[in-house]
């Protein structure tokens, strides 16, 4: 039952996602036309763009983490024994993990500024900005804590020890889903 919800979970995450990206398109097109053929534009599309981007990328890197899709280099690990691979993974996830944790203090070190603070068009509070800050490093690191804890309990497969996916792996339609051959 759990990984029904997680997976559902991730699918209505990437539905945000893509909702965000569709509102940049949007609002960055919109605005490009109603300057070329109006001279005006929109200045509040402008402003929420950015903060869509922003959001974007630091919820992408959630959704991205859980795919085991961000970068990494494995030429040396992927050579290292069993032991070896359980000790390099244990080691990057606790950086991982820690890395989070710097993120959160930090955003909640700067939560009373970014809360007072407004954007100077749509007078939205900066810690709707900044405060995805939150999601993300609790995300990230709820699934680095969840590696740690497969490591532990030796319930890590060995095709889980090195986390990096080539390019070459991935199948063209998983890649590259709806292309023609």
């Amino acid at each position: 039952m759990g990984r029904v919800f997680i997976d559902r979970l991730f699918k209505g995450i990437e539905a945000v996602l893509a909702a965000l990206l569709l509102g940049m398109v949007v609002m960055v097109f919109g605005n490009v036309v109603l300057r070329y053929a109006f001279n005006s534009g929109i200045q509040v599309s402008e402003e929420l763009s950015r903060i869509f981007f922003v959001w974007l990328t630091f919820v992408g890197a959630v959704v991205a983490m859980r795919d085991g899709a961000h970068l990494g280099m494995d030429g040396f690990v992927s050579r290292l024994s069993h032991r070896g691979k359980l000790a390099c993974l244990a080691a990057s996830q606790a950086i991982v993990l820690a890395g989070c944790a710097v993120l959160f203090w930090g955003t909640w070190q700067q939560h009373e500024v970014n809360a007072t603070t407004t954007a100077p068009v749509t007078g939205l509070s900066m810690i709707w900005v900044f405060g995805v800050s939150y999601l993300t490093s609790l995300g990230i690191g709820a699934h680095a804590l969840h590696a740690l804890w497969r490591i532990a309990s030796g319930r890590l497969r060995d095709d889980e020890l090195v986390q990096v996916t080539e390019s070459e792996e991935i199948p063209h339609e998983a890649a590259h889903p709806g292309a023609r051959p």
